[in-house]
């Protein structure tokens, strides 16, 4: 027997009547959410500079041009910022209709990854060049797409009103559309974009209603799949070494442990308000590998100190908070899942992010939300953004 559905049947039946046109004193603009819009630019603006700080002086990664990576991140937030209010013009009730599409097309994407258009980068091989010195993530929109095709599957006839929760023969056909990308994602290999996916099915599944069965048999079974896939050698001689340094950080520190030890020397000299921009000693001297990448919060801690990684904390909640607010007052269960997808990516690929800088977690090559340099990963957070504004807009004026 389903377990009792979280969310009341007439929360998610139908609108009676058309929806509400908006006026010129609730335009689009006023109704947006404007603490996430601007947490998330002041993010971006904070991730500029510290990407400036970690790269300005790295001739062989900037061409001789100390600007590059600070003009290259500018720009990506740039068409990140295009792509959001593209999602809210189109809408996300619009991008539902438009869900298999984008599922077709994701699934294209991520599978020329593995023919002769794909390029390894760091060990992963997860990327397309598409030339000029731009390249392609295909799992970075992978995230995306798992979203808003669970969503528009577990939603579909609760918000027609025919059933309170979604049964079990819509669960099963939802995880199995999950499956198919990530199982690819996982044969690059790229087991941090798996792990986050992973995390947003469960997201998605709480907040869908469902049997809370599924999450607790999803738990079991992404456990067994885990010793599975060590037991089987599936994963990359480099990802078995993150995970030993993990579990051992002094296994070998200047080898497969040097990232995470010198990350948390960075954070660690920064104190309550850090050696100032631009003057980190650990920074300047280049002994943090990937530092505008995936541990651009060492350059944070270092050079801002406590006050300036928490400000990073902060507008990254605020964020989640604006999310959680927006997921609560939408009155159809297919923006309530949306959101708690978006919420599920973002908090867990931040907490793992700063995790691994801080020796918590293992290194698992994921970005910094907003911050971190890497236009896939700018272009579908504020795709992300856009879904959550649309869904903030598009609630009826009486909601």
């Amino acid at each position: 027997m389903q377990t009792a559905n979280k969310f009341s049947v007439s929360r998610y039946a139908p609108e009676r009547g058309a929806m509400a046109k908006l006026t010129a004193r609730d335009s689009v603009v006023r109704r947006l959410d404007w603490p996430i819009l601007l947490s998330a630019l002041a993010l971006s603006f904070l991730g500029a500079m510290l990407v400036w700080s970690a790269t300005r002086n790295r001739t062989s990664l900037n061409q001789g041009d100390p600007y590059y990576f600070l003009a290259r991140h500018a720009l990506n937030t740039g068409i990140g910022l295009v792509l959001m209010i593209g999602t809210i013009w189109l809408g996300h009730r619009t991008l539902r209709g438009a869900v298999p599409i984008l599922y077709g097309l994701s699934l294209v994407l991520i599978l020329a990854v593995l023919t002769p258009l794909g390029a390894t980068i760091n060990g992963a091989h997860a990327w397309i060049v598409i030339g000029g010195g731009f390249s392609l993530q295909p799992s970075e929109f992978v995230k995306i797409t798992i979203i808003l095709v669970m969503a528009m599957l577990l939603a579909t006839r609760v918000d027609a009103g025919d059933l309170a929760h979604p049964d079990h023969r819509t669960v099963v056909k939802a995880l199995c559309l999950a499956a198919a990308p990530m199982g690819i994602v996982m044969l690059m290999p790229d087991l941090g974009s798996v792990m986050v996916m992973i995390v947003i099915v469960l997201g998605v599944l709480l907040a869908s209603g469902a049997s809370n069965r599924w999450v607790v048999g999803l738990l079991g079974a992404g456990a067994s799949g885990a010793i599975l896939i060590w037991q089987l050698g599936v994963l990359d001689e480099y990802q078995i070494n993150r995970f030993a340094a993990f579990a051992n950080p002094e296994l070998d520190p200047a080898g497969v442990g040097y990232n995470t030890n010198q990350a948390r020397i960075a954070i660690g000299s920064g104190g309550l308000t850090g050696s100032g921009l631009f003057h980190g000693s650990q920074t300047t001297g280049q002994f943090v590998p990937e530092q505008q990448t995936d541990f651009v919060f060492t350059v944070a801690g270092e050079e801002l100190g406590f006050v300036g990684a928490g400000l990073i904390l902060l507008l990254l909640g605020v964020i989640l908070w604006r999310a959680c607010m927006i997921a609560r007052e939408t009155t159809e269960l297919y923006g309530t899942i949306v959101c708690a997808g978006i919420i599920a990516w973002f908090a867990f690929q931040s907490f793992e992010n700063i995790g691994m800088t801080l020796g918590i977690m293992p290194v698992a090559g994921l970005p910094l939300p907003f911050v971190s340099y890497g236009g896939s990963s700018m272009f579908a957070v504020w795709v992300a953004i856009g879904l959550l504004q649309s869904i903030k807009v598009q609630r009826p004026l009486s909601a």
